[in-house]
């Protein structure tokens, strides 16, 4: 009877799946989810379990993520797998013993999920350093290998733990890159030579070596393994010197990069940056940050992200009135004249820098127009109240009396003779002639 009823369910789950034409990606986790629902039953009735462990499985199964993504993963973390126990066999029975060391280590990182991200980052730490330790002393291995080594077991560890220590739920990471992307959008009128940046992006060669420096700074968030994001970093930084030696035509000098690495990321504004920044800092092997161009890049980095947080007036020389009105959108830095533009320019950048242009213009025009629109207004409002207490002061001076309306008078004419007293009229009188 069991049985029958698994396959009339699944017959009706394949009728619905075929009226839907659901995607391939849907159909795949529909059908793990059938797989999943047929052993849980068959277990359930040979075993005894209780609706807790029920309800465990259901929330464990709510949370899974999608087959796809799972399946993407799989295949990296396979990938990574095969290459580390590939390298492993160069160092022979340390090779066997390293490889035990970091599956006990996983072991206990998953049982160790409820703790902060600053005690998994402390026990990554740990593991790095008793690793270390042990290949120099117990196993003998030489320095230029144990550094390869702890590399290779950087990228194996972190490629498994990546989605559970990168940007967690339990930490402000997610606020604070949030936070960093609405200032630096806010920012985007700062000019090269507000910062002092010694490129010029006329060059097409410097033109080139900025692109690529922001496309390295922000393929960053695509890589998985902290050596690969500062490998990203360290690339960022060798085209920002380079871009400086072509501009200046000789070495770059720590003051020149530091203002050009902060223009990088203004004009790039990478994704997810301070996740990235506390990821390498949590969980990379604290021998590459603290030595060698990798930790020093890294640290301008730092160093160029803390100076656009606390950006003010006077870091890029301007008044504070200045300040306030370019951050608020209110206007922007007098742009580059279309007529100083070199011809290599394409015509999109020079009708970008002319609508600019306009639209500055319009700005202050329609600023000129509502302040004379108040002194309009403000003007009426006190005519007004002026004509009104030249009204009160001649009222209140020259009061108005009403008198009570006079009698008519009679009409000379009328026949009106016990008011009018008249004489009676004279008569004609003859005389002889």
């Amino acid at each position: 009877r069991l049985q029958r009823e698994e396959e009339e369910a699944y017959a009706s789950s394949q009728s619905t799946q075929g009226a839907q034409s659901l995607t391939f990606s849907k159909f795949e986790e529909k059908k793990t989810n059938e797989k999943t629902r047929k052993v849980t039953t068959v277990k359930k009735f040979f075993t005894a379990s209780s609706r807790t462990g029920a309800k465990k499985a259901e929330i464990h199964e709510a949370k899974a993520p999608s087959p796809s993504i799972n399946r993407q993963a799989s295949i990296e973390t396979d990938r990574v797998s095969k290459e580390f126990i590939e390298f492993l066999k160069t160092y022979h029975k340390p090779g066997q013993d390293i490889y035990k060391q970091c599956k006990l280590f996983l072991d206990t990182m998953n049982h160790k999920r409820d703790l902060s991200i600053e005690e998994q980052s402390e026990c990554a730490q740990d593991f790095y350093q008793n690793v270390a330790e042990k290949l120099q002393t117990r196993w003998k291995v030489p320095p230029e290998k144990v550094e390869k080594a702890m590399d290779q077991i950087e990228k194996y560890i972190m490629t498994r733990q990546y989605k559970y220590v990168f940007c967690p739920e339990t930490t402000d990471d997610e606020k604070k890159d949030l936070a960093v992307q609405r200032r630096i959008r806010a920012l985007h009128w700062v000019t090269p030579q507000m910062l002092c940046v010694p490129v010029n992006e006329e060059i097409p060669e410097v033109s080139d070596m900025v692109v690529k420096a922001i496309t390295d700074i922000i393929e960053m968030d695509s890589k998985r393994v902290p050596r690969d994001k500062l490998a990203c970093i360290t690339k960022c930084s060798k085209h920002i010197f380079n871009a400086i030696k072509i501009t200046k035509n000789e070495p770059a000098s720590a003051d020149d990069f530091l203002p050009t690495l902060i223009y990088i990321v203004l004009k790039g504004n990478p994704p997810r940056l301070q996740s990235n920044i506390q990821y390498i800092t949590r969980f990379c092997n604290p021998s590459r940050l603290m030595t060698g161009e990798d930790g020093y890049y890294f640290t301008n980095l730092c160093c160029a992200v803390a100076f656009i947080e606390k950006l003010d007036a006077q870091s890029l020389n301007l008044s504070q009135e200045d300040f306030d009105r370019f951050m608020t959108g209110q206007t922007s830095p007098k742009k580059q004249e279309a007529d100083s533009f070199s011809p290599d320019v394409c015509l999109g950048v020079k009708q970008m820098y002319k609508n600019l242009d306009l639209l500055s213009q319009l700005n202050e025009r329609q600023e000129r127009i509502v302040s004379e629109a108040k002194k309009l207004d403000k003007d009426l409002i006190d005519w007004t109240d002026g004509i009104t207490k030249e009204v009160q002061d001649i009222v209140e001076k020259y009061p108005l009396e009403i008198k009570p309306k006079n009698q008519a008078l009679a009409a000379i004419d009328s026949e009106n003779v016990e008011n009018d007293k008249l004489p009676p009229p004279l008569q004609p009188q003859v005389y002889a002639g």
